[in-house]
């Protein structure tokens, strides 16, 4: 299991300007078709579980949702896969060793002996991301399509909120949020002083995990800035009772890439991190 290594001698004939991108999660499954060219969605689509799968039966969900659109059929210039779990592990680039990779994770993540790990370089900052994908959808997907890239969800949401966050000296804390699962991310000047991430099953679970990282932080409910941004509104329960502990909280609307064009109902089949992976 290797990512792909571009091609620069790729004939410009031989492209079709289409990239897929895929994201995976015991909770759901989403996925896009852009037209690279055009600079336009083509086709989109999510499936969100009520219960928390297994990766087999996720593979198995991941195949159907494929056939429903006959995605097996089509070609791709670009083939990205997004690993969404809470295995993972934050490495300072000036500490990082990749035969050490068990060493980085054994500690916070439950690591099993036949689990295969791997790490992605946090782009423009000192980061190394270790984490455990889910090796059955790669290797479904390289099956498929041969060659492509994957990451994990926290590498592209972590790249995208420091790139385009301000100098401001203000403190924000981002929460983004899913399906059971709620990414912490706290940013002072583009520096990183948390990522985490946490499931969740009650508004209860969420506004706790939510206070619990501000105290960690020694931050003042009543003075943080804090943005909610994913599957979250203002009217949901858990943005009103997060309202009545933190004074300085509202729902973030993140900047898209330059590409996206996206229009309804296609925005609200795409989460953020699938977004930026293209």
């Amino acid at each position: 299991m290797t990512k792909k290594k571009k091609n620069s001698s790729l004939n410009i004939a031989d492209k079709n300007f289409k990239k897929l991108s895929i994201q995976v999660s015991l909770n759901g499954l989403s996925f896009c078709v852009a037209d690279t060219v055009s600079q336009k969605i083509l086709i989109s689509d999510r499936v969100d579980f009520s219960d928390e799968k297994n990766p087999m039966e996720i593979k198995n969900e991941l195949e159907n949702l494929f056939q429903q659109h006959d995605i097996e059929e089509m070609q791709f210039d670009e083939v990205v896969v997004v690993h969404r779990n809470t295995l993972f592990g934050l490495v300072p680039k000036s500490l990082f060793q990749s035969d050490n990779l068990n060493e980085y994770l054994k500690f916070n993540t439950k690591v099993l002996a036949t689990d295969v790990l791997a790490f992605d370089e946090v782009e423009n900052h000192d980061l190394v991301n270790v984490y455990v994908p889910y090796v059955n959808i790669n290797n479904y997907i390289y099956d498929l399509f041969g060659e492509f890239n994957f990451m994990h969800n926290g590498t592209v949401l972590l790249q995208s909120l420091m790139n385009n966050q301000s100098q401001s000296l203000e403190t924000t804390c981002f929460a983004h949020v899913n399906k059971n699962q709620l990414d912490i991310t706290v940013l002072n000047q583009r520096k990183l002083l948390l990522y985490n991430s946490f499931k969740y099953h009650t508004k209860e679970d969420f506004a706790y995990y939510l206070l619990f990282v501000i105290e960690q932080l020694e931050l003042d409910p009543k003075t943080v800035t804090v943005k909610l941004f994913g599957a979250i509104e203002e009217d949901d329960d858990i943005y009103q009772l997060c309202y009545n502990y933190i004074q300085n909280i509202s729902i973030f609307a993140p900047s898209t890439p330059q590409l996206i064009k996206l229009g309804e109902p296609t925005a609200s089949s795409l989460d953020f991190t699938l977004i930026n992976t293209i």
